[in-house]
């Protein structure tokens, strides 16, 4: 396979159906190599919790819950949304109906191919090269916003209740998205529409990560540590299963599922725009011995053409230099999705 700047990268079997074919088999290719090992796997684990943000407060002004906010950008990088007014059913729904998707014959999924120029579709979003491990896990991809942007020829037909759950979600994510984009507005010292306009118009896309059980699971990952080319992502976790982990304090801190929760995390433009004040922090996922788990990342990001650079209201006495170059967000974007995932790697080339 060629991807759009010529690379040529390897085609690779779906995670799903090498377990099926063989459950006490890892190919070798998924085998985290003795680099890989003492990057990632030898730091600790930590019990640290990440913080608690109440939308509802949040949405209300509340100065209180706009300090912990500010916070939660500049410590961790990570929070937990409770009460962010999402129709708990919608978020079931959404589950029921993914979870049923990847269940499908293989023939039935690879109806949607992953089109690497849409970054659409059911498959790998990143390349794989020749030396690289590849992550134990498959990935259904599609954009939710704007809607005159989505491609339904890539939004599975199968099951029949799978294009009704992604509208009815998308919508309660698209709110969301603007609430929390309000907020974080506020603490960099705007007013509540500055950053929603910085975007001209927001994008969302969405993709939803399937990690099949494995039978060494130690040895593998699911997602390999990485920031995201977001200025926010948005989380929905399955409810029971463990696989989250983000970096914080020189560890690894484990994100426990939280029935009506989401996780929301800065992306790099939000780290770029805020002058390095909020954090893009790397997380991975797990793999599990005994249970699949699925996830559901929404990507918050500005329009292609997007001038991102930090804003003059993050530049104070303590921090009057520019740490970032500017960049539109499209070069940034296509720059990120021809490298593999490798921690923070991609922001760094924009250090100023």
């Amino acid at each position: 396979m060629v991807t759009s700047d010529n690379q040529i990268v390897e085609e690779i079997d779906c995670v799903e159906e090498i377990v099926k074919r063989d459950p006490s088999f890892v190919p070798k290719r998924y085998i985290l190599t003795e680099n890989d090992a003492s990057k990632d796997m030898e730091l600790p684990l930590l019990s640290a919790e990440v913080p608690v943000i109440d939308l509802a407060l949040l949405s209300l002004g509340q100065e209180e819950e706009l300090k912990k906010l500010d916070e939660a950008c500049k410590s961790w990088g990570f929070f937990l949304v409770i009460n962010h007014g999402m129709d708990e059913g919608v978020l079931e729904d959404m589950k029921t109906a993914a979870s049923e998707f990847f269940k499908l014959p293989l023939e039935d999924k690879m109806r949607y191919p992953f089109d690497p120029l849409a970054i659409e579709g059911y498959g790998r979003p990143y390349p794989v090269t020749e030396d690289q491990t590849v992550d134990w896990s498959d990935s259904l991809m599609f954009r939710l916003f704007p809607v005159r942007g989505r491609k339904l020829e890539l939004w599975p037909g199968k099951p029949a209740e799978l294009r009704g759950a992604i509208e009815a979600y998308s919508a309660e994510v698209g709110t969301v998205s603007k609430k929390l984009l309000g907020s974080l507005s506020l603490i960099m010292g705007m007013e509540s529409n500055e950053l929603p306009e910085l975007h001209k118009e927001m994008q969302i896309s969405m993709r939803v990560n399937y990690y099949p059980v494995c039978c060494e699971p130690e040895k593998v990952m699911g997602m390999s540590p990485h920031s995201d080319a977001t200025t926010i992502t948005i989380l929905l976790q399955d409810n029971d299963v463990n696989g989250l982990q983000i970096r914080h304090d020189g560890g690894w801190v484990p994100v426990k599922p939280v029935p009506n929760s989401l996780i929301v995390n800065v992306g790099d433009v939000l780290e770029i725009w805020s002058n390095g004040r909020y954090k893009s922090i790397e997380h991975r996922a797990i793999t599990n011995g005994t249970r699949a788990r699925i996830s559901y990342a929404s990507f918050v990001t500005p329009q292609m053409e997007v001038e991102v650079e930090p804003l003059k209201q993050m530049l104070d006495d303590s921090q009057q230099h520019k740490l970032y170059k500017k960049v539109t967000y499209e070069d940034y974007l296509r720059q990120s999705l021809q490298s593999k995932l490798e921690g923070k790697s991609y922001l760094a080339n924009y250090a100023s």
